[in-house]
């Protein structure tokens, strides 16, 4: 199967500043966010949003990796921040791609245990393709794809590219 480009570097650059500034107008009145990344290719993409957020604003940005076993995502969610941590704060859980929700789902629910100021999501690529009600309040971008494509997200050195295979 063809590897298509569907964004190069520089569009997810501009993508990543646009999160950010979103990110920051929704938490204007905030001193602190944390950005809760998935583990793996979604916690990369938090690192770059927690980067362009603090050279646009006053926000302290605090980053958490979540790490979901994603082939197994019944088992123990964990964070790299106690959730004391992270308690009656603004949260942000992103991730890279949203697939079936599957994911991000367990990670919703793994901070609904925690009592939260406000709690939103992000991802680079939504691709519509839901089986959990769950959706990105900021996205890169939206595709619709048939289910027999793949995204892949590819973080390599300072460059990234998203793929559709």
């Amino acid at each position: 199967m063809e590897r298509s480009i569907i964004l190069n570097n520089t569009q997810i650059l501009h993508k990543i500043k646009r999160i950010a500034y979103q990110i920051y107008e929704e938490n204007v009145t905030e001193s602190e966010i944390i950005l809760a990344g998935i583990n793996g290719n979604g916690y990369v993409f938090t690192l770059k949003i927690a980067e362009a957020l603090r050279k646009i604003s006053n926000l302290e940005v605090k980053v958490c990796e979540v790490i979901i076993d994603k082939k197994h995502p019944l088992n123990p969610v964990t964070t790299s921040l106690a959730p004391a941590e992270y308690q009656q704060k603004s949260l942000v859980l992103i991730d890279d791609v949203l697939n079936s929700g599957t994911t991000l789902i367990y990670g919703i629910k793994h901070f609904l245990d925690v009592p939260l100021k406000q709690f939103k999501t992000a991802v680079l690529v939504n691709r519509n393709h839901k089986k959990y009600p769950v959706k990105a309040d900021f996205k890169g971008i939206s595709l619709s794809t048939s289910l027999r494509e793949h995204i892949d997200v590819v973080f390599k050195n300072d460059v990234a590219t998203v793929y559709l295979n």
